[in-house]
Order: C-alpha cells, then sequence, then structure tokens
C-alpha cells in the first residue's frame, strides 16, 4: 500500500488571520512557516511520484528471515502482483497466493506462471478452510481491509504445529510517537525513492492494487494481538508499517527447526 504524504500541518484560513474582535489570531510568521512547510511536503510529494519505490516490498527480507527453517507449505494472504510469492516460491517446497481482487491476481498470474510449486487464486479469506495446513503465512499490507481479531483468528486455526503468522501491517496514526517515526519517514522516503530509481517501473506495477486507509491503531493492535495470538510480537517499522510474528505452540513436524529467524539457502 502506498501511504500518501499529508501535510504536517495545515495553512491557516485567510478569515483567521484577523478577524476583528476574534479571539483566535495568527501571526503572520506562523502563517509563513505553515506555507513553507506545505510547499515542501508538496516538493517530496512530487519527488515520491517521480521515484515510487514499494514500502511493502522493503521488508520482504524480514518476511523470508521469519518464516520457520523447514516450511514446506506458505500461503500469503493478499499475494498482490506476486513479489513476495516468488520470492517465498524460492525457498519452500509449495506456495499458496490469494488475493480478492480479479485484475490482481490475473496478473500474478500472468508473472508467476513459470513457477512450477505455485498457485494463485482470486478467493476471500474468510472463505478458507480453516484446518491446519500450512507452516507459515503472510500477509503484507492487507490485514487493514479485514476484520483483524476474525482474520488472526483463522491465521491461527490454519498453522501447523511450529507454523507462523508473519505480519507486515498498516497502522493509524494516534500518538506523538507516530507522528515522531512518520516525520522521519517522511524525511527517508525520497531518499531511499532515489537509491531504489532503477526499480521503479517495478514497483508502479507492486503498486497497482486497490488500498484503503487503516483505521486502528497500533496500541489496538496489539491489544487484540495479544488476546488472538498469545506470545505474539508487535514491532512498529519506519514506513508506515508494524511487524507482527506469531508461532503456533507445539512440535514442528519439521526437523531440524530452530528458534529465532530462519538461516537457509533457497533453492536450486
Amino acid at each position: 500500500m502506498r501511504r500518501s504524504l499529508h501535510p504536517l500541518t495545515s495553512t491557516p484560513h485567510a478569515a483567521d488571520i484577523a478577524r476583528p474582535g476574534s479571539v483566535r489570531r495568527v501571526s503572520l510568521v506562523g502563517i509563513a512557516r505553515a506555507s513553507r512547510r506545505e510547499r515542501l511536503l508538496r516538493r517530496l510529494d512530487e519527488f515520491n511520484r517521480a521515484y515510487p519505490w514499494s514500502h511493502n516490498d522493503h521488508y520482504r527480507s524480514w518476511v523470508l528471515r521469519s518464516v520457520p527453517h523447514g516450511a514446506h507449505a506458505v500461503l500469503d494472504v493478499g499475494c498482490g502482483t506476486g513479489n513476495l510469492v516468488r520470492a517465498l516460491a524460492s525457498t519452500v517446497d509449495s506456495v499458496r497466493g490469494i488475493d480478492s481482487d480479479e485484475a490482481t491476481v490475473r496478473l500474478a498470474e500472468e508473472r508467476l506462471r513459470d513457477l512450477d510449486n505455485v498457485t494463485v487464486s482470486c478467493e476471500d479469506f474468510a472463505t478458507l478452510s480453516a484446518a491446519p495446513s500450512y507452516d507459515a503465512i503472510t500477509a503484507v499490507a492487507v490485514v487493514h481491509h479485514l476484520p483483524l481479531q476474525e482474520t488472526l483468528a483463522q491465521m491461527r486455526a490454519m498453522l501447523r504445529p511450529g507454523g507462523r503468522v508473519i505480519i507486515v501491517g498498516c497502522y493509524r496514526e494516534e500518538t506523538a510517537a507516530d507522528r515522531v517515526v512518520s516525520t522521519a519517514a517522511l524525511l527517508a522516503n525520497p531518499i531511499l525513492g532515489f537509491l531504489k530509481r532503477r526499480d521503479a517501473a517495478e514497483s508502479r506495477v507492486a503498486m497497482s492494487a486497490p488500498t484503503t486507509e487503516p483505521v486502528l491503531g497500533l496500541d489496538e493492535i496489539r491489544a487484540i494481538a495479544a488476546d488472538v495470538l498469545p506470545g505474539s510480537t508487535v514491532r512498529r517499522k519506519l514506513f508506515w508499517r508494524y511487524g507482527l510474528v506469531y508461532r503456533h505452540p507445539g512440535q514442528a513436524a519439521v526437523r531440524g527447526e530452530v528458534d529465532g529467524l530462519a538461516r537457509r539457502r533457497p533453492r536450486g
């Protein structure tokens, strides 16, 4: 999901500048500062549009490291155009990608047709069987489209013993800490966009899926995760994202799995 830039403050309306008898008066200095901030943000937005890059793909390596060592079957929920599915397919035996947008699924099928261990289909996650079938379930920038509590509960039910839920999610800014991190992201965003400029065309494809704004703040997400997925971790990430990892209790069916992040060689 491409998060659009937004002003850190709004420009005062002209009627508020010097309204006779009004208690509220805005100094010309304050207006000038707000105007400069808005001009800067507009320029940043123009630069970001010229050099787009996928915030979701930025966290792909983190997702791959979080998949348990020796995992055989992985489900990618909201697979989009298939970038993560392709990466997962090089490290596990079987990857299933689902997405509810037909046009996006058709594009993913076309882009992934060279892989024989991948299936992609247009399906709603809520309609899938809750049988324990997967060693890992991944979801990148998708759970804010779904009812979080029910979605996490279903993901847990679909895991095999020792399996993991791995989520890169979006959250709504609510706190001062959110705004500080958001400001840092605004400043870092064009730098990475320039460094990744060779991937701009690919990023435009990856960012073509439908988007929506998140409605839950990070504190509420953490509370729901703690209730539905006891022992899960939720950590803030820089570019308007958080990372959630949950390991299903029980002995994993695969051998040689170690706690922590997976360390393995790509297939082939």
